[in-house]
């Protein structure tokens, strides 16, 4: 098994932090990982996107240059990156910011109102936990417990109080697809 996924959004979407809560995740079920991001210079509002690379066996190669899914969280990544999935391939889209259909009909679609979704569970910067959930439950590639290890690690003691939030929106998002 080796999946190829890749993240893209803007600068402040949470789109490196999707990359690496699910790579510390595969870590901890001791899965072949890798994650490369890639983002622009500005802090926000930049393009943001990172490679991950899921296998039961050694990588051969760190790139994610066809991805097996995307998932994309603003237009300019749906524009850029939908042409690049492999045929047969998986598609998430943040429809709560994405005013327009993917067009591709060779590949499994699914919309994901993240930040409205987000917005009803009061937080809005949580969007990204969302669609990091639906992620999941599509894929299944990691179990929620690595995930929530992953995020409680990479918090740290002083944000322990995010955790909550945190698990709700990635629950939310996993029902989002069910």
């Amino acid at each position: 098994m080796e999946k190829r996924v890749l993240i893209a959004g803007f600068g402040g979407q949470g789109v490196l932090l999707m990359g690496q809560l699910l790579s510390k995740a595969g870590m901890r079920e001791n899965l072949e990982v890798c994650w490369m991001p890639s983002y622009g210079p500005e802090m926000r509002g930049g393009e943001a996107n990172c490679g991950v690379v899921i296998a039961d066996e050694p990588i051969g190669s760190p790139l994610v240059t066809e991805p097996d899914v995307a998932i994309l969280m603003n237009r300019p990544s749906l524009d850029k990156f939908e042409p690049i999935i492999a045929p047969g391939g998986t598609l998430l889209y943040n429809s709560s910011l994405i005013d327009a259909e993917p067009a591709r009909t060779d590949i499994m679609v699914y919309d994901v109102p993240c930040n409205d979704i987000a917005v009803k569970l009061g937080n809005a910067r949580v969007a990204n936990m969302v669609m990091l959930g639906a992620f999941n439950a599509l894929a299944g590639l990691v179990s929620m417990e690595s995930l929530l290890d992953a995020l409680r690690e990479t918090l740290g003691k002083g944000k322990e109080r995010l955790i909550p939030i945190n698990q709700q929106a990635l629950a939310a998002g996993a029902e989002s697809v069910a």
